[in-house]
């Protein structure tokens, strides 16, 4: 091959390297040394289908626009060598992701054998049978939707009488009520008005007095001022209401909390290190709420959410911490998941998974995801898809092991502490209150926008103009695209089929509703691409007359373009790779559209009830452009569709989204806070709102994560203790009293107040009347986990520094935050000379137990814990299953048999430092103890939800329940 060298260069290393990239495919080493192997034809199979083509192209057309020989000579070298080293990255890739699955699938069995053999003691032979009988039998959708309802009450007016107070959160993108700026970014797309409308539907429904959407405060000059209003109004109270149960809190609001950089618009994967902050906000303002409420509609009874509803993972999170807080029923929807989207990326083959977790934060979402699983009581989804194909790759679910524990618990049988979510379909709302259904519209009221000779225009909707000056026949058929010029939405493949389909350019017109621009180079990069893709399209099949792609829309336009597509007899396609629903596909069947949308997803089970249009593979262009020219040239089938829509709609309006929302919501188990809520306010000395204490916090920036990284915690301490001691302790304590409000004094002092100060006994603990409480978090331990002494030292000076303060220390408190036992920490406190009655509150054993000592009566010695938080955190809690767990997984190394038969245990239990919600366990042997992260996975995998961490320098293993932490006791 004279002159072409970086052929042969490169022919010799597939030969040289080929084999042993791709080990699995021993048949190819065969086939080589027998001297039948082809490099062209395994370049052109296992190579160039495996890497992008539409990055190939793009430096292809590059390399032959190149005029130098050499040079492109060159460049087709490197291209051939990137090709070459992409393909065996993706093949890498591919097998990483195999062995990891072949993983997954063994441990998730492993972990059924388990459950059954915990569980099997209970049962006879015959319940035996009959439960995996009913676990594992296949219903017919209808069967199973009647079987599902058939014990639950449906919503209905009967509950109007109920006042009921419901929060929705949704963190990200641009939330508002009106002319929301969809497709603005990836952040700001069907979730934000799924949820706006979801708040707005649920506020009309008989029994719900007021819901919340919370969401993020943004001061930013990026986007407009409306999104830093603290408060918006949605809707005001049911509007078939009497007028005295419609109070001034009535009715749907977006609540925006300030989180985060005030001035900074951050994207999604930004706002994971603030997540603790909205959490503390939020409370704040459900405390407050639940007063106000209470005094409206509550007989002076606090009103408490009836159901707090994250959506997406971040909102998750933060549910899950706020339902823990609170002890109130969470409800979870995912809308897109991270390890589907994981799946996909790595299939690709063009990142890592470092990489892809470096951009998107993937696996912080993906735990996000995990933790909203352990909390939630119910897990709503769009379509039976989600549950069995995104919802089953995660450890916290398991459709088989779920219907097995449902069908114990209804016969009454002990779960040992097992549970799983329990999944609930229900396709999201629609309003329909804009759609005009005619049955025989005629396109005569189009006839003025395009012959200027006849008399002048009718008030026609502008947006109809807006789209019709592209084309030069608008009279044609209209098939229509609307969404985000995302790459996963698939633009560009619809856009070829119908370049390279002569009788669909005859007999329709393409029209793509692409989001809002003015600058395609200011765009993010992926829309930015799609859209210059766009343009290079229509340009080399000569398009121009045929396809429209206005720049601009308002959010009110929509209703009217699919009226004009309508109006057309079009058809509206959703070509997305993978549809987690599909809101457009119903929202285009109720003006009138057939659909031709992708097999992957939620337009199935659209499809599936709708039976108005064609699905087709996403991949194949050849597929999309059969079926549209279908349905454009075919006009019976085209009627057909068109009323098969309009038959069944009603199945996805708000009010049937609702009910049944309701009355899923009704069957969870109903929580509610287990503190003591009948404090006389007069015993209170505080009658500033939470809101405006909870300023404070936010300006010096504390963040309830003490459950982090012990090591940090340490250091700080050591930094502390090292730098000479007293001075250095005492200026850090003045410079956080310095940001703290002084208290009011003199006349201002209410009797309370005094009486506060002059320690009148109460039955109530002193805690609660405090204006300001100094969180004592400081752990130092030595190599045997034994307390140092210089965390005595620490507690002194900051006693010590807080009473050079006269004004703060008359009205502040202190907690002591550790993770020793309450026997131990007493000890260590009176060998320090320190009172434990100088601590208004102790938090031990890292969370599971609150002691008061200036309020609880003390029994032969011991401080008797808060029963109040101890009911509070034993939901979930089952400490049998989770103690025989551990231990056998502790024992048991990767894939081999129980190791406690043949060596000793690396670990022992810590009965000294056990109590009811804490396992505490000695660690003997550091390096073969497991992960925290492995053992969580294989405890969720089984059906057991809690807290696992090392602490007390890596001397002891504790498990606390779900609801447990220090974070959240303080909470």
């Amino acid at each position: 091959m004279a002159g072409n060298e970086w052929i042969n260069g490169y022919l010799e290393a597939i030969l040289d390297s080929g084999a042993s990239a791709i080990e699995e495919k021993s048949t190819q080493v065969n086939l080589r040394e027998r001297g039948d192997f082809n490099p062209t034809k395994y370049f052109v199979e296992e190579v160039v289908t495996g890497v992008d083509e539409t990055d190939l192209h793009r430096t292809w057309i590059k390399v032959v626009a190149t005029r130098n020989t050499r040079e492109r000579s060159s460049r087709l070298e490197n291209m051939c060598w990137r090709i070459w080293h992409l393909a065996r990255k993706k093949k890498q890739l591919e097998w990483e992701d195999f062995q990891r699955l072949a993983n997954r699938r063994w441990e998730r069995e492993q972990g059924r054998r388990d459950v059954t053999e915990d569980m099997s003691e209970d049962l006879s032979e015959g319940e035996k049978g009959d439960v995996l009988g009913e676990a594992i039998s296949i219903d017919s959708p209808r069967k199973k939707f009647q079987r599902n309802f058939s014990n639950l009450e449906v919503w209905s007016d009967n509950n109007k009488e109920k006042k009921l107070y419901i929060v929705l959160i949704s963190l990200h993108g641009l939330v508002r009520g009106d002319n929301m700026e969809l497709g603005r970014d990836s952040d700001t797309g069907g979730q934000i008005k799924y949820v706006v409308e979801l708040a707005r539907a649920l506020a009309k429904m008989p029994g719900v007095y007021r819901v919340d959407l919370f969401t993020r405060q943004i001061s930013s000059p990026e986007v407009d001022w409306s999104y830093a209003e603290p408060t918006e109004m949605l809707t005001a109270g049911p509007e078939d209401g009497d007028a005295n149960d419609v109070g001034e809190s009535s009715g749907a609001y977006i609540i925006r909390i300030p989180f985060g950089p005030r001035d900074k618009y951050l994207r999604k994967e930004l706002l994971w290190p603030h997540v603790q902050e909205f959490v503390d906000g939020a409370l704040a303002h459900i405390l407050n709420m639940s007063k106000v409420l209470g005094e409206q509609v509550g007989e002076g009874q606090p009103v408490w959410p009836y159901v707090i509803h994250g959506h997406y993972a971040d909102a998750g999170d933060s549910a899950a911490l706020l339902s823990g807080a609170l002890n109130i029923p969470m409800v979870l929807t995912g809308h897109s998941l991270g390890r589907n989207k994981l799946e996909q990326l790595l299939k690709q083959g063009r990142q890592s998974k470092e990489d892809i977790n470096s951009t998107y934060k993937i696996m912080r979402r993906i735990e996000a995801e995990e933790l909203s699983l352990d909390a939630a009581e119910l897990v709503i989804t769009s379509t039976k898809q989600e549950i069995d194909e995104q919802w089953g790759l995660y450890d916290g679910f398991d459709v088989k092991l779920e219907k097995v524990l449902r069908a114990r618990a209804r016969r009454g049988v002990h779960c040992h502490g097992r549970y799983m979510p329990r999944m609930a379909v229900i396709p999201p709302g629609m309003d329909f209150s804009s759609v005009v259904v005619q049955e025989d519209e005629a396109d005569g009221e189009l006839t003025p926008l395009t012959n200027t000779d006849g008399p002048s225009p009718k008030a026609l909707p502008p947006i109809w103009s807006e789209v019709m000056r592209f084309l030069t026949n608008p009279h044609k058929p209209m098939i229509l695209a609307l969404s985000r010029p995302d790459p996963k939405k698939n633009l560009t493949t619809l856009l070829k089929a119908f370049g390279e389909c002569r009788p669909l350019r005859e007999l329709a017109n393409l029209t793509l509703i692409m989001g809002n621009r003015d600058d395609i180079d200011e765009m993010s990069g992926g829309n930015a691409s799609v859209l210059t893709t766009v343009l290079k399209l229509i340009d080399k099949y000569d398009l121009y007359g045929q396809v429209s792609f206005p720049k601009h829309h308002k959010q009110c336009d929509v209703p009217e373009i699919y009226h004009l597509a309508g109006k057309m007899k079009g058809v509206f396609i959703n070509p997305a790779f993978i549809e987690p629903f599909g809101l457009t596909l119903i929202e285009a069947a109720a003006h009138g559209l057939p659909m031709v949308a992708t097999k992957n997803g939620g337009p199935v089970d659209i499809h599936r009830a709708l039976n108005n249009g064609l699905l087709v593979d996403p991949h194949n262009q050849q597929e999309i452009a059969d079926a549209l020219l279908k349905l454009v040239s075919e006009k019976n089938l085209w009627h057909d569709c068109r009323k098969n829509g309009w038959k069944n709609i009603h199945l996805f309006s708000w009010p049937e989204h609702c009910r049944t929302y309701l009355t899923r919501v009704a069957a969870c188990r109903m929580r509610h806070p287990q503190w003591k809520t009948d404090t006389p306010a007069d015993e209170f000395a505080a009658e500033e709102s939470l809101n405006d204490s909870l300023t404070d916090v936010q300006d010096m920036s504390l963040r309830l994560s003490m459950d982090g990284d012990k090591s940090s915690l340490n250091e700080s301490f050591d930094h502390v203790a090292a730098s000479g001691g007293d001075p250095e302790v005492q200026d850090q304590v003045k410079r956080v009293l310095s940001k703290m409000k002084k208290p009011q004094t003199g006349a201002q002092e209410s009797e309370v107040d005094r009486a506060l100060l002059d320690n009148v006994p109460s039955k109530y603990p002193v805690l609660r009347r405090r204006r300001r409480l100094i969180v004592i978090a400081l752990d130092a331990y030595d190599d045997n986990g034994t307390p140092q002494r210089k965390t005595i030292q620490i507690v002194q000076e900051i006693f010590r520094a807080i009473k050079l303060d006269p004004q703060i220390a008359r009205f502040s408190g202190f907690a002591l935050s550790t993770a020793m036992p309450i026997s131990e920490l007493t000890d260590f406190l009176k060998s320090g000379n320190i009172k434990v009655n100088d601590f208004d509150a102790l938090i031990c054993s890292s969370g599971s137990e609150v002691h008061y000592p200036g309020t609880y009566t003390e029994e032969g010695g011991k401080l008797c814990p808060d029963p109040d938080y101890a009911t509070h955190i034993d939901y979930r809690w089952g400490s049998d299953g989770i103690k025989k767990t551990i231990w056998k997984l502790m024992n048991t190394p990767e894939g081999g048999e129980d190791r406690s038969v043949h060596s000793s245990s690396p670990i022992e239990e810590d009965v000294k430092a056990n109590n009811s919600h804490c396992l505490s366990f000695l660690i003997k042997d550091i390096n073969k103890a497991k992960k925290v992260d492995d053992m969580r996975q294989k405890l969720r995998m089984r059906g057991l939800r809690c807290h696992l961490m090392y602490c007390r320098h890596s001397t002891r293993l504790q498990v606390i329940p779900l609801l447990a932490s220090r974070a959240q006791a303080l909470r």
